[in-house]
């Protein structure tokens, strides 16, 4: 089962075989590409609503990759849905293909090649330099903001 982020509709990604979404991909859509939701859903396309054990499982790996800030609400949930309906995840988008990796999720990409390696990130402050596994925003010991990086 392919499970459809909102690129896949709205890049007219050509589905073939059995496919499913979760609701909050329909919010995200123009008219256009919102018919071709409506459409694939009338014709059969299952709208899944991943339930919040999932959720949860999702968000920890996302934490542990660092990629947790970059993923939406929707982006959490889809790769929830395609984790509990043992699916292949259809995105181009890298934070969710890096999670989708950590979580031996499959992935096909629309227009973009995909990610190549599976990547955790470490966070450094901007002003002191200081480096924290986890996302603290801003740096507990100076206050300045801090980026990701990679390790």
């Amino acid at each position: 089962m392919r499970v459809l982020d909102a690129s896949a509709f709205i890049k007219e990604y050509n589905t073939t075989g059995r496919t499913a979404t979760v609701p909050r991909v329909r919010e995200e859509l123009t008219a256009e590409s919102g018919y071709r939701f409506d459409a694939l859903e009338g014709s059969g396309m299952h709208v899944h609503v991943p339930d919040a054990t999932a959720i949860e499982h999702v968000e920890r790996t996302a934490r542990d990759t660092g990629d947790l800030d970059e993923l939406s609400e929707t982006d959490v949930r889809l790769l929830a849905a395609t984790l509990e309906l043992d699916g292949t995840l259809v995105t181009d988008d890298y934070a969710m293909q890096n999670v989708a990796e950590k979580l031996s999720i499959g992935i096909d990409s629309i227009d973009q090649e995909g990610i190549t390696e599976e990547r955790d990130w470490e966070f450094q402050c901007v002003g002191c330099g200081r480096v924290y596994d986890d996302d603290p925003e801003r740096c507990p010991i100076c206050g300045s903001e801090c980026t990701r990086k990679r390790p």
